[in-house]
């Protein structure tokens, strides 16, 4: 019987490198991923240097003069990469307090009329004042990150009880990458009464999500869901990654592996957030993730709280065929202008489906 969780597990991933260690990090490994869907890797690889030369820049990026921001507004991006302000996304209907930067694998945009339109979604980035040194930092940490992706995944199909390799054929061509700064907030703001850093949510951008919370430990702000229907503390945890679950991966898994529900709580001090989000192909039809693994995880069973079920999660409840599609959608809904301008043909049947 799965038991609600009061705290974050903590997986050393250098103990996976003895086998001696390994069969007790896989033990550990799958009671994270089937009875909570989050946990902290520390000894995970990435080199410290390529951690602080992004972590270094993130309080210049966000000094940038308007003007700056405005010259890579996600608005100028079909790909929904670039700077988007505070206030201008929104989370079950409520404004999050947040501003951003968005980037992904630096990739050529390959969409023509005739090609499904989530294949638009694939495409450059902007770069701010076209700074090469900025290039730089971030395409060494995409590099690492997906590095590291990679090498968890072997590890967590080990835990799984299945071959190594065996969810990287479901990985997209272009990881994202998001630089997240909430500023700090009283209990109230010009937008409105909130404290919504971003609102509760399962992380539908990716198979899975490596967050690097960037600010000091005192700095806290981000909660998950228990199954108790309860919000638990995920505090800064220096030299580590949270690491959660995507609600791709929760369809591949039958379910077993849920995508767990977080939120972030805007508070008096300033806060720094890095998630990178492993890319799950565009392509990937409902059946075939239903379907893949579907006899393997048959009879395992898992269970979230009622809060949790309700989130929106287009693709979980089969609607759109594709995970392009249901990606696209969940970007449209929450960039609501950029929608407007590069996805006018679909724009209202998005926004007006709450099914």
């Amino acid at each position: 019987m799965t038991t609600s969780f009061e705290a974050i597990p903590t997986i050393d991933l250098s103990l996976a490198n003895d086998p001696n260690t390994l069969p007790n990090v896989l033990q550990d490994l799958r009671h994270a991923l089937v009875d909570v869907g989050f946990l902290y890797v520390s000894n995970h690889g990435v080199p410290s240097p390529v951690i602080a030369d992004l972590v270094s820049a993130l309080p210049g990026l966000f000094s940038l003069s308007e003007e700056a921001k405005r010259a890579v507004a996600l608005e100028n991006s079909p790909h929904f990469l670039g700077y988007s302000g505070v206030g201008s996304e929104n989370t079950g209907g409520r404004v999050d307090l947040r501003e951003q930067f968005g980037f992904a694998t630096e990739l050529p945009a390959t969409w023509r009329e005739g090609l499904p339109l989530c294949e638009r979604l694939r495409g450059p980035n902007q770069w701010p004042n076209r700074d090469v040194k900025l290039r730089g930092v971030i395409e060494n940490y995409i590099s690492e990150l997906t590095q590291l992706g990679e090498r968890f995944l072997d590890l967590v199909a080990q835990a799984l009880s299945l071959p190594s390799g065996t969810f990287q054929p479901f990985l997209s061509d272009q990881h994202r990458l998001k630089l997240v700064h909430y500023p700090e907030s009283s209990s109230s703001s010009s937008l409105g009464p909130s404290n919504q850093g971003v609102g509760p949510h399962k992380d539908s951008s990716g198979w899975w999500t490596f967050l690097l919370q960037a600010s000091p430990p005192e700095v806290r702000g981000l909660q998950v869901l228990n199954k108790a229907g309860a919000w638990v503390d995920v505090p800064v945890v220096p030299g580590t990654f949270v690491v959660n679950i995507g609600q791709a991966f929760e369809v591949v898994t039958g379910g077993v592996c849920k995508a767990t529900t977080h939120r972030v709580l805007s508070g008096q001090r300033e806060r720094f957030s890095v998630p990178f989000f492993q890319g799950v192909r565009r392509n990937l039809t409902k059946a075939e993730a239903v379907g893949a693994l579907k006899a393997h995880f048959a009879g395992m069973a898992s269970n979230e709280s009622a809060e949790g079920s309700q989130i929106d999660s287009a693709f979980l409840r089969g609607k759109y065929d594709t995970w392009g599609e249901s990606q696209l959608r969940t970007k449209v809904r929450s960039h609501r202008e950029n929608g407007k301008k590069f996805y006018g043909e679909v724009y209202e049947q998005y926004i007006n489906d709450n099914a």
